[in-house]
Parts: structure tokens; C-alpha cells; sequence
């Protein structure tokens, strides 16, 4: 028996199993029992394989679920004709003849599809592709022997990068005999996810960091082809320029920036372009700022390719192994890594079945450890996770406050928002938390979802309870990340959500079916629920409460042009939408003298568009150009580069 410690964000949360039995005619029958707890959910997973002498593989089949909401249900026989019908549930047989060597597997999971995967390939010679069923195409690479100590012994492991399994790139390490000892990537839901063999968990932090590092690394050089246009002093002449103060649109207007600083920007008229820069005409076109994602999490090298060519320059991390996000973080900002500004806020979590995360607050005892960590590592905020216990969130706020740290996240289990805001809650993330008050305490846990839903969707936005919602933040000063992008995905039905965000057609194979959305039974029902979450943000917004747009990842790029269309729905002007994508998150973050807007002596992150977003906000996706920190991306090569379409 092979055992494997599966970790989400470093975190124990399960084990997988896996036993290798003779069926006869030299055959063996490969079982793998994988399965954890998510935030107090079960995610079981089996799978089997039977394999041949000759090392031929004869059926394979996986059941059971891959993440809290994944299903999965698929099998692959061979044929007597020698090719393979691979079955999926709700899907038509589809018939196969890969050819050899190939491997078989569904995603990340179960391990011992990776092990099995990795094991044909140094058999095989290590060929750089291998054909993938039930469907797709490995590429796989090895990038070396790395040393390790295990139990004060000297290993050394080949690390090996994967791509096409999960979206991106996988990292794996093997022994010796070509046996699988580690796995960090992403599980179905984008969180870290790591798998690692009994016996070398000691290790598992420096394979993380080995992991990032290379990332950081492959994709750095890969994007070199994205780079484009001049570099130094340069002047984008001829466009129409929002530049982010709420100002009307210049048109006929010149953009002068030097590496990664903005020289002037203003109209032809009044902007001298100086001697020796490189004039690139823009006519026709409209620039913004770079835009801002305040709610991501930076789980992959990937995303930095992803963000930037959306046109966003600048993420808030709001959870993620910290050793992982700061080592990006800095390799960017060094011009060593590919990708936009990262803000990592550091997550803390309490007790209990739910917790999520490695950084743990449970007593007073704890808050200033924890926090003093957070502090050296240079995250300007701490995000509350729901396990905390409510009691403690005003000590945090304290020391937090004192150290000139925010206070942002999620309300506790046990309070609501109007009490976190009080306890000194300076942002709240997701709009599900703003209508907790219609509910007596411990009175949703109690209620059908549906019951929930509907009292929601009855309830009138000037009702008392809400209005006490609307003067916490305003009395407060706080501001509120939606995430309605995510939101809107999750309350429509698949077929809906493709209407809405045109983006979920341009996804790489490996997140097809990350994103049905919600069953045909609840589809009117979540729907009218989402529209009360639209309608209330932007009552939020008329009422002066900073709103900051942010997704939660999403569909990774392209959430953020949804999340600014759904503002407009909810009554934002184009220009507030665009302005809760630029200077607003700049001031939340006490940045707005650095970058926000397009003025002398910001930084160099400006979006070129091929349409105007204050006619129609969808032009926000109409990206021509990106420009961070002084170099100019072509979006097209930077999403060919990470599997998605253009």
C-alpha cells in the first residue's frame, strides 16, 4: 500500500490510499481511496485501474467528487478492436485510439492518477508530450535533480513540471525508481493543493517553495514573446484618455511615460512630447488605467499572465500560503517574475472542522505573534476567516489597527456584519454577508436555503435591518469587495452564465465544467437572489460606501470586466464602474499617490482599449494593449500562453 498526506494550503485535510492487487493472468488491479474534508464538507474519491502484464491498460474508472461542488463519474475500457470508449456521465461514448505511450486521468486527483501518469513517462523516455484520456495532452519537463535531507539522509528527487491535468502548471517530484513522492498544484476549486508520500511530509514546505520559485521562473521567460512595442520614454499619441479622477474624457490626448513612470498626460495641446521618445499613435482607441482585482488569490504563476492580459495591473491576495504569495510578490517586484502588483493580505483562521489555512489565532495569547508575522512579511492587512472566534475579532482589530493594519474578510460564523463592522471591520468581503441582519442569530442554520433565498428576495431594500447595515459602513468608513462576478456565475445556470461572461468560452480544456452553475430547479429562485445582491451594492454606492471590484478569481481575467458591467446594472456610471476598478482601490490602499489614476508621476500601468467604455462598459474588454510598470504586453500572445483563446 502507497499512502499520500493530502494538504489544502499546507493543511492536513485527508489521506489517499492506494493498493496494487494481483486479478490473475498477470494482471493488477490498481485502487485508489482518496478523500478529505473541505471546510466541513467530504470530498470522497475512488478510482481503479486494471493493467495488463505488458503494462497495457485495460479499464480505468473514477467516482465521487474532486471538490466540495466537482462531480465525477467516468470510465475508459479497452476495446477488443485495441481502442478505448471512454463514458462520461450525461455525455455520448466517446471512442479512442490514443497513441502510445499515453496516460489516463481526470484532473489532479486522485494521486495515484499522477503517479501512474509520471511513472509511463520515465518508462517511456521521458517524450516532452503524451496523449491524455479520456481527453487533452500532457506536456511534461523535467527541471532537474534537487537535494533533499529525509530523516538526516541525503535524497534527491527529479522535479518534474506537468501541464494539462489542472489549469497551468503542476510541479511533482519522484524517487529514484521513478515513483511519484510529491505533488503541488491546484484542486478543482484554484486552491493550493498538495499530495505527498509517507514518509517525506518534512519536506512538503521546500517543495512549495522549489515550486513557486520555478513557476515564477518558466513563466518570466515563456511571457519574453508577450513583450512588445517600445521600451523607455515613450508617447501614446491620438487617443481618448480617462484618467481616472472622474474628469470627462480627453480626446485627442497624449500619454508620455518614461520606463515606469508617467511623464504627463493631457491633451495634444498642452503635452510637449519630449525630444527623443518613441511615438506610438493610438488613434481611435481610449486608455484607462491598469485596473485592479481586489479579491484574488494567486494560487499559480498562471493568473500573473491571466490578470495582465485583462488589463489588471495591480491584485489584492486575500489568502494564500504566505511563503508562496510574498515569494511571488517579490520575485515581481524584482523583474524576475511575470505579473501584476500583488497586495498579499495574510489570512488567519480559529478552530474547528471548517478552518482553512496554516495561520492559526484561537486565544488573546496568539493575536500578536501572528500578527507581528504578518507584519514582517509585508502584508498591509490581516483577512478574518470564518472560523475565528467573534471574540476576538475586536483584540485583532486593535493590535492590528496599531501596527497600521486593515481588518477585512469574512464574518465570523456567530456574528454578523453589522457587529464585525463594530468590533472594527475596515472592508467586508462578498455581498452574501450584507443581508445576515434579516436573520435572528442562529436562525439561518436552521432555515432551508431556499427559505433563506426567499426571504431575501422579499425583503425591501429600505428595510430597518438593512438600513443598520448601510450606517455601520458609512459611520465606519469601511468598504465593501462584492465579488458579484462570482456571484453571478454561481445563482444562473450554465447555459445563462455563457451569455453573461463571454469569457467562459475562451477557458482552457482543464476548466471546462469548474463553472455549472446552479441546478435547474433553483435556477428562478438564485437568480432573484442575485438581483437583490445587485441591487443592494448599489444602494451601498448611492449611499457613499467605497465599492471596490473584485472576483474572487472567477473565470481568471475576465471576472473583472463582469464585475464592472454588473456595477453599471447595479447604477454605477461607466466612469464610477471604471473608477472602482482604479482610484478607489488605490485610495482603500493608501496608493492613490503612486497609481489610481493617469497623472505625472504615477507609475507607468495603463490599459490601451479598441472601444470606449463610457458609451458601453463591455468595451472594458476590448484590450489593445497592457503596459505595467513600463512594458508593453500584447494581451493575445500573454492568454495563447497560458491556454485560453484570445
Amino acid at each position: 500500500m502507497t499512502i499520500f498526506h493530502l494538504h489544502k494550503m499546507l493543511r492536513k485535510i485527508g489521506i489517499e490510499r492506494d493498493t496494487f492487487t494481483p486479478i490473475g493472468g498477470g494482471a493488477t488491479e490498481i485502487k485508489a481511496s482518496f478523500g478529505f474534508q473541505d471546510r466541513g464538507t467530504q470530498v470522497p474519491l475512488s478510482a481503479a485501474f486494471v493493467i495488463d502484464p505488458g503494462g497495457v491498460l485495460r479499464s480505468y474508472e473514477a467516482w465521487g467528487n474532486t471538490a466540495r461542488q466537482a462531480v465525477i463519474d467516468e470510465r475508459v475500457e479497452l476495446h477488443e478492436d485495441g481502442s478505448y470508449i471512454a463514458r462520461r456521465l450525461g455525455e455520448t461514448p466517446l471512442r479512442l485510439t490514443p497513441r502510445a505511450p499515453f496516460a489516463v486521468a481526470s484532473g489532479y486527483a486522485p494521486v495515484l492518477a499522477q503517479d501512474l501518469m509520471l511513472r509511463k513517462w520515465a518508462e517511456s523516455g521521458r517524450p516532452a508530450t503524451m496523449p491524455l484520456l479520456p481527453e487533452g495532452t500532457l506536456s511534461l519537463e523535467s527541471r532537474g535533480k534537487e537535494p533533499y535531507t529525509v530523516e538526516d539522509k541525503a535524497v534527491e528527487l527529479e522535479h518534474v513540471s506537468v501541464r494539462g491535468l489542472a489549469w497551468g502548471r503542476e510541479d511533482a517530484w519522484l524517487d529514484a525508481a521513478g515513483k511519484l513522492v510529491a505533488v503541488v498544484t491546484r484542486d478543482a476549486e484554484f486552491d493550493h493543493f498538495e499530495a505527498v508520500r509517507e514518509g517525506f511530509l518534512a519536506i512538503l514546505p521546500q517543495l512549495m517553495t522549489s515550486a513557486g520559485a520555478d513557476g515564477v521562473k518558466w513563466l518570466s521567460e515563456a511571457a519574453k514573446t508577450a513583450e512588445r512595442g517600445a521600451s523607455g520614454l515613450v508617447a501614446l499619441t491620438g487617443a481618448d484618455l480617462i484618467d481616472g479622477t472622474g474628469r470627462a474624457a480627453i480626446h485627442d490626448a497624449v500619454v508620455v511615460y518614461d520606463r515606469d513612470k508617467i511623464v504627463a498626460a493631457g491633451a495634444r495641446a498642452s503635452v510637449t512630447v519630449p525630444a527623443g521618445a518613441t511615438t506610438v499613435d493610438v488613434s481611435g482607441k481610449t486608455i484607462v488605467p491598469g485596473m485592479w482585482d481586489m479579491h484574488a488569490h494567486f494560487q499559480q504563476v498562471e493568473q500573473g499572465a491571466a490578470y495582465l492580459a485583462a488589463g489588471v495591473t495591480t491584485v489584492r491576495d486575500m489568502g494564500n500560503i504566505l511563503e508562496f504569495v510574498t515569494g511571488v510578490r517579490d520575485a515581481i517586484d524584482a523583474g524576475k517574475g511575470l505579473g501584476p502588483r500583488i497586495l498579499a493580505s495574510g489570512i488567519v483562521d480559529g478552530e474547528g472542522p471548517k478552518v482553512l489555512g496554516t495561520i492559526i489565532i484561537k486565544s488573546n495569547a496568539d493575536i500578536v505573534p501572528v500578527l507581528e508575522r504578518l507584519k514582517k512579511a509585508g502584508c498591509p492587512e490581516v483577512k478574518i476567516y470564518s472560523s475565528i472566534d467573534p471574540h476576538l475579532v475586536k483584540p485583532i482589530a486593535v493590535e492590528a489597527h496599531r501596527r497600521g493594519m486593515r481588518v477585512v474578510g469574512h464574518v465570523p460564523e456567530g456574528m454578523d456584519i453589522v457587529a464585525a463592522l463594530d468590533a472594527g471591520f475596515d472592508g467586508v468581503s462578498h455581498a452574501t454577508y450584507l443581508f445576515a441582519p434579516l436573520f435572528a442569530p442562529g436562525e439561518m442554520a436552521k432555515l432551508s436555503r431556499s427559505a433563506v433565498r426567499r426571504r431575501i428576495i422579499e425583503t425591501r431594500l429600505d428595510d430597518p435591518k438593512l438600513g443598520q447595515v448601510v450606517r455601520a459602513f458609512v459611520n465606519k468608513k469601511a468598504f465593501l469587495d462584492d465579488t458579484l462576478a462570482l456571484f453571478d456565475l454561481m445563482n444562473h445556470s450554465e447555459e445563462e452564465s455563457g451569455k453573461r461572461e463571454p469569457g467562459l468560452a475562451k477557458v482552457p480544456r482543464e476548466l471546462r465544467g469548474m463553472f455549472e452553475g446552479a441546478r435547474p430547479e433553483d435556477v428562478a429562485e438564485r437568480a432573484a437572489l442575485f438581483d437583490r445582491y445587485v441591487a443592494f451594492v448599489g444602494e451601498l454606492h448611492k449611499r457613499g460606501v467605497p465599492v471596490v471590484a473584485g472576483t474572487d478569481i472567477s473565470v481568471p481575467g475576465h471576472s473583472l470586466h463582469r464585475e464592472l458591467e454588473l456595477y453599471v446594472q447595479a447604477g454605477f456610471t461607466p466612469m464610477e464602474a471604471i473608477q472602482a476598478a482604479t482610484i478607489v482601490p488605490a485610495r482603500v490602499m493608501h496608493l492613490d499617490k503612486e497609481v489610481g489614476t493617469i497623472e505625472a508621476g504615477k507609475r507607468a500601468d495603463l490599459v490601451v482599449l479598441g472601444g470606449d467604455p463610457l458609451a458601453d462598459i463591455h468595451n472594458i474588454r476590448k484590450i489593445d494593449t497592457v503596459i505595467a510598470r513600463g512594458k508593453t504586453y500584447d494581451p493575445g500572445t500573454l492568454w495563447r500562453l497560458i491556454g485560453f483563446t484570445p
